[in-house]
């Protein structure tokens, strides 16, 4: 099969299923940023104004003006093209990496990285510590890979704030387009990466190690056959 011959490749036994990982975690990512996007876009809003010319006054407000005045529901999806062609890589990388490197941790390096649970499949579970390490280094992995759609998503979001920032309204490979063409790719597309990895990572790595703390607590297999 497919998944076989892909393990041979690898050299190991790998337990390709994991790459369902990906599709979930993708599709995970998907449901989310789709159903809370216009809160997102509110925040971005907010967040934005400077002290002393507030167009906006809370939450409801700003979702009243944007619909208002921008066009409906369009305004309040707008940069939402970006975000969900970015979410797909970083929900799916982050979910799969994890997978990956706790197989790699339970295969090669048991002793050090894991303890004793019976209950499992294959008797191990990650020790806290390497939970945060895989964790973490997932959530580097897939911020590295869906960065520039996120300055691009930020950039359409905030476009009808300002009359010289308007251009980046005009859809994601424009708005792609001329981030590039200004400012390039490190101090364009990927601008504030080194800041944005101060606060993805320690946050993935939580995140993946309370979700591999409750379904220990909840007597659910974290396990895996290695």
């Amino acid at each position: 099969s497919h998944s076989q011959s892909l393990a041979k490749i690898i050299g190991t036994n790998l337990p390709i299923k994991h790459a369902d990982k990906f599709v979930a975690g993708a599709g995970a990512g998907v449901t989310a940023v789709t159903l809370t996007y216009p809160l997102d876009t509110i925040r971005a809003r907010l967040a934005f104004q400077v002290t002393g010319e507030h167009r906006y006054n809370g939450i409801v407000h700003t979702a009243i003006s944007i619909f208002q005045t921008e066009g409906g529901f369009r305004a309040l999806y707008r940069g939402f093209v970006p975000t969900l062609m970015g979410m797909v890589p970083y929900a799916g990388f982050s979910f799969y990496c994890f997978e990956m490197l706790k197989f790699v941790c339970m295969k090669y390096a048991p002793g050090v990285t894991c303890d004793r649970l019976e209950r499992n499949t294959g008797g191990l579970v990650l020790s806290v510590p390497a939970k945060l390490l895989c964790g973490g280094f997932a959530g580097a992995v897939a911020q590295s890979f869906s960065y520039p759609l996120d300055v691009t998503r930020r950039r359409m979001q905030l476009a009808m704030m300002n009359p010289e920032t308007a251009k980046f309204g005009m859809g994601m490979f424009r708005t792609l387009a001329i981030i590039y063409k200004e400012n390039g790719i490190m101090k364009g597309l990927y601008r504030g990466m080194s800041i944005n990895y101060l606060r993805a990572i320690p946050m993935v790595a939580v995140s993946f190690s309370t979700y591999e703390l409750m379904k220990q607590t909840l007597n659910l297999d974290t396990g895996m056959k290695v």
